[in-house]
């Protein structure tokens, strides 16, 4: 039951000494200082970042705009701005933004919109538009498939892909990825365009919407840096420049698409016309570099052409003869225009192409697809007189690009040394900025009260109108609970550095601790300044607070130390926001920066401003480094540590999990919610504690299927579902709501000295003024999950309610390293519950809402189901092992769930939810299932035999069924036997290969059955193109993967191939027919 706490009555009370802050919001650090752009503030000389840029010229030449941006990358955070705001775009029309999810099937509404009554087909020269990044493609990929197939009639698609995505095997840390765009364009034949920097994103993105309209096209850029750099562009087209050069362009590219020519030329064509009207001189192949190189690389993507062409420009002055050729317009890609592009004393050309990940770098069989486009081009030199050598240079979508290892690119192909380190660690003729160009670094936690300093700081840079200023933010949330890096850079000329700050004039570190994982000082320059902000500074603690290594180069490199203590000013300390403010002032000044008061970012009057910054003379500390920590040698424990994050995000950790604690209320207060329903809001819900869609039905069958004398009690449950309007598809699991055993809850009410009739109040965790309300008695059984294992944190938290110090320090100590033996054998092996540690001591007597707080609550259990709903469409079943085992105490221990369910008799209700699986039919009735499945693991494909049963029935054609079962012993654990005989006479099921481990003195397995029918699974699995399926423990997955292997490599041998079964597993994967749902 829920209802709405009472609070009409009373006054508001208003803490009047709290100030509300001043400090300004940040919005997404996708936008230019973080802060929200309006549509018509873009023209001209504008701080934008390449995302915003692309926004605007979807939003303005689009009809549609589809979305597929993840919550957190804020692809479209303006264009969904402007859709609610601004008017019509230059069509006249409203530019309908739909925001939707990435997932199986993403690409559906941008397909199904051709076929809708909204499409007009007066308007099918308009484009469409997607924003997504690179994560998304494998979704969209078959919508995308179909709208190329359906090109001549359907509006023209540009894709804006931001090529970002996360790496899973590398603690999701955020990937610029490239290779399933260029995938995606080859094999579906889309145009494909890559912008190098800001500067460039406006003319590509309307360089790409023209291109759409000769074929489906994809923008991309680097996602994880370049997008979301904020950069001061010059040229930024406003709506009605837009408008002339698209519509001029988009007239010469309507001329093209008349003409009987190649797409190749069309594109190259519309390429020159572009340039002519915006006087620009893009290629599809820039050669920047040597005018006489000797060696060229040829590279794709943002961050990689931009820093090889600056870095082939600075070795050019030190007539180093390099040069490299970067890749603009992918597709369609030109053998000749490439061969053009190299000067004639070209030699040797290095390909920089990306692949998936690091064992496709060491693996000498994978090659780059750019390395795939470029080498024909190669061959064709040959044929024209031309000896040119090539050599691959591969890198993962981890790998991140820097000067130092772009120039190590250029090392390797030259082969000869170009790197010399000097005292500074880097290399004179790697200088890419200017002189005159100033870098700067904020370090800090995400949720810190200085945390906006460094985005603040950029922006009263930018006031300055003859600078150019780029930021950068970067979260790592796996590090200090989260934290934060802001990159500043400051210049005369114009910027374009897509790589950290590895050698700041000042560094700002809002919090000491960041210094212990970070090596901040390493990424400071020789004689630049480091300002670190301590509160509660005391000149005795330094040594404390800096690392040897720390202070051993602070000291020898010459770097001034400030330390910024705002506890020293009374003032400063009384003032909301103070430490925010007094950041920026102190940063200016250690940046000897003369920037007045007026225009610190900040919400506090100027007086206040004013008044702060004359703190600074207590406040602001300098440490005279080189004469405390110059003497003795000290040790460079700072060496281990990374002097840069890894970006893992680009917002910051939520962290506030703060849970308002459950109350114990008397039956009175429950039933005026019940007799006052309106007053009270009241609603009865079927377990409101769930966040998943609960369904009530009852037992319609339990049979237990193997033996009573057998020790394993496998059985068969089924449930009606009545008018529950439960719907489940093939493949799908069934998420049961267990309940905890009855007299083991009474028993432990009585000891625990409760009432069960109590009421226990829980606020919503949606609504924390919604409270949700139920007794201590269905509190135990069905929410807290009393007789669970607990973890090491309930070991501390119950530490706090001894009153024994004894058992306080014991507690404490299975908590800490110290009991870490200990705690693993009571779980492991004495499987200690909650309720058993309550008993154990006694002291520790948490209030039962305490108890609801500290214990886990429990969770649904998940089983595959058996059944499939077209053929039972009112049940639905289960397979089910029961576990259970013996504790050194001799107690019998059983699984929560597993135990409740093979107790429960015909006719008693039961929560259960859905939950989607990974086990899907494929496409194709005609398509082979190769099925393995052990003991229990059987479950889904009963429901898929089923559906194939009842598809012959139908008079369909099926494809072949091959059942391959694994368990011990026949005569016990043959679960559905007599089931998979009947189907195998009806000719549903082709081939049973059981496997019953321990009926024989030699072991058979699941594995040895699968070899023994070797020839049927290379006829079912490759060359009719099966599906194949495993289900149960993870044990058998190396084996069985190695027989499909095998089959793999027979297959390609009798066909003249040599096979990688490795790889060719990995793509069934991506092509849904090698699927595993194991435990």
């Amino acid at each position: 039951m829920r209802f709405q706490q009472d609070t009409s009555g009373g006054s508001a009370i208003v803490d009047e000494g709290i100030e509300k802050s001043s400090k300004p919001r940040e919005h997404s650090s996708s936008l230019p200082f973080s802060q929200p752009v309006t549509l018509s503030s873009l023209c001209g000389p504008s701080y934008v970042t390449a995302q915003v840029l692309i926004q605007q010229v979807a939003f303005l030449l689009s009809d549609k705009i589809f979305s597929y941006s993840p919550e957190t990358f804020d692809l479209d955070l303006c264009a969904k701005e402007w859709s609610l705001v601004e008017g019509a775009n230059i069509h006249g029309h409203s530019t309908d933004l739909q925001s939707l999810d990435t997932r199986s099937g993403a690409g559906s509404l941008v397909l199904g919109y051709l076929f809708s009554r909204d499409f007009d087909v007066q308007q099918r020269h308009v484009p469409q538009s997607v924003i997504a990044s690179t994560s998304s493609l494998k979704y969209l990929r078959h919508a995308f498939e179909q709208l190329s197939l359906l090109q001549s009639t359907t509006n023209p698609l540009v894709a804006h892909i931001a090529a970002v995505d996360y790496d899973g095997s590398k603690d999701g840390v955020l990937v610029t990825d490239y290779t399933a765009s260029m995938a995606l364009a080859e094999d579906l034949g889309f145009g494909m365009i890559c912008a190098r920097s800001a500067y460039e994103a406006q003319h590509m993105a309307i360089l790409s919407t023209v291109l759409a309209g000769l074929m489906p096209t994809v923008h991309i850029m680097d996602g994880v840096h370049t997008v979301k750099e904020t950069t001061r562009v010059i040229d930024v087209l406003d709506r009605q420049g837009l408008s002339m050069s698209y519509n001029s362009i988009k007239a010469r590219c309507h001329e093209l698409s008349k003409k009987n020519m190649s797409q190749d030329n069309k594109a190259l064509q519309l390429l020159q016309a572009f340039n002519e009207e915006m006087g620009t001189e893009y290629k599809a192949f820039e050669y920047t570099g040597h005018k006489e190189p000797t060696v060229v690389l040829v590279c794709f993507g943002s961050v990689e052409s931009s820093l090889a062409a600056q870095i082939a420009s600075s070795l050019a002055k030190d007539d180093v003869r390099v040069g490299v050729v970067s890749v603009r317009l992918y597709r369609p890609f030109s053998e000749q225009l490439l061969l053009d592009a190299f000067p004639k004393t070209t030699q040797t050309v290095g390909v920089l192409g990306q692949v998936h990940n690091e064992r496709e770098v060491q693996s000498p069989d994978v090659h780059s697809r750019l390395y795939n486009d470029v080498l024909p081009a190669i061959t064709m030199s040959a044929e024209n007189n031309l000896t040119l050598e090539i050599q691959e240079l591969k890198y993962s979508r981890s790998h991140i690009w820097n000067p130092v290892s772009i120039a190590a690119a250029f090392q390797f192909v030259l082969g000869k040394p170009l790197l010399q380190e000097n005292e500074q660690h880097r290399t004179p003729s790697l200088q890419i900025l200017d002189d005159s160009a100033r870098e700067y670094v904020f370090w800090d936690h995400d949720d810190s009260l200085t945390a906006a300093a460094g985005s603040s700081v950029a922006q009263t840079l930018s006031e300055d109108n003859a600078q150019n200023v780029t930021a950068n933010i970067a979260f790592d949330n796996l590090i200090e609970g989260g934290i934060r890096r802001t990159d500043i850079r400051s210049s005369p000329r114009s910027l374009e550095a897509s790589f950290s700050v590895d050698a700041a004039d000042v560094a700002f570190v809002g919090n000491v601790k960041i210094l212990e994982r970070i090596n901040v000082v390493q990424g400071i320059k020789d004689g630049g300044c480091l300002i670190v902000n301590l509160p509660n500074f005391k000149d005795d603690s330094l040594d404390k607070k800096f690392s040897a290594g720390n202070r051993k180069r602070i000291a020898e490199h010459n770097i001034s130390l400030h330390i910024l203590d705002i506890t020293r000013s009374d003032y400063a300390s009384s003032i909301s926001d103070a430490e925010f403010v007094l950041a920026q002032i102190a940063f200016l000044r250690c940046a000897r920066l003369d920037f007045g008061p007026k225009i610190i970012t900040s919400g506090l009057l100027i007086e206040v401003i004013e008044k702060l910054s004359e703190t600074l003379e207590n406040t602001l500390l300098r440490i005279d480094a080189e004469q405390l920590w110059s003497e003795g040698t000290l040790p460079t424990d700072e060496d281990s540590l990374p002097s840069n994050l890894v970006q893992t995000s680009f917002v910051r950790f939520e962290k506030d999990l703060t849970e308002p604690p459950s109350l114990l209320r008397d039956w009175q207060k429950a039933a005026k919610g019940v007799v006052f329903r309106e007053a009270y809001n009241t609603t009865s819900a079927l377990r409101p504690d769930v966040a998943t869609q609960t369904y009530t039905v009852h037992v319609q069958e339990n049979r237990r299927l193997t033996p009573l004398t057998y020790d394993r009690n496998i059985f068969h449950i089924e449930f009606a579902l009545g008018d529950s309007g439960l719907k489940y598809d093939i493949g799908e699991a069934l998420g049961v709501h267990a309940e905890n055993d009855p007299d083991e809850v009474t028993e432990f009410i009585k000891f625990y000295g409760l009432n069960p009739d109590d009421i226990v109040e829980v606020p919503s965790r949606e609504d924390p003024s919604i409270f949700e309300n139920r007794t201590v008695w269905q509190s135990l059984l069905q929410n807290i999950d009393i007789f669970g294992r607990p973890p090491k944190r309930f070991y501390e938290s119950l530490a706090t309610f001894a009153d024994n110090e004894d058992q306080r320090k014991e507690l404490l100590a299975l908590a800490g390293p110290e009991g870490a033996v200990e705690f693993k054998r009571r779980g492991e092996v004495d499987t200690v519950t909650y309720a058993d540690i309550l008993l154990e001591f006694p002291s520790a007597h948490p209030s039962f809402h305490d108890i609801a707080r500290i214990v886990s609550p429990m969770k649904r259990r998940e089983y595959s189901i058996a059944s499939c709903q077209k053929v039972t469409p009112d049940s639905v079943a289960l397979m089910v092992v029961v576990v259970g085992w013996v504790d050194p105490k001799g107690r019998d221990r059983f699984g929560q769930a597993t135990r409740f369910m093979s107790k429960l008799t015909p006719g008693t209700a039961v929560t259960v939810s859905i939950k989607p699986s990974v086990m899907k039919l494929p496409p194709k009735s005609t398509q082979p299932l190769i099925m393995a499945g052990l003991g229990t693991g059987l479950a889904p494909f009963r429901a898929f035999v089923q559906h194939r049963a009842l598809e012959k029935a139908q008079g369909k054609d099926i494809g072949s069924v091959l059942l391959y079962m694994g368990s011990r012993h026949q005569r016990e654990e043959y679960c559905y036997g007599e089931e998979w005989e009947a189907y195998q006479d009806a000719g549903v099921i082709t081939l049973l290969g059981r496997a019953f481990s321990r009926d024989q003195p030699q072991k058979i397995y699941i594995q040895d059955r699968m070899r023994q029918t070797l020839s049927d699974i290379i006829q079912a699995y490759m060359k009719e193109e099966g599906a194949f399926y495993l289900c149960g423990p993870t044990w058998p997955v190396p084996d069985v993967t190695n027989v499909l292997e095998e089959a793999i490599a027979t297959h390609g041998k009798a066909m003249g191939k040599k096979l990688d079964g490795h790889k060719e597993i990995e793509k069934l994967k991506d092509e849904g027919r090698y699927v595993l749902e194991v435990y």
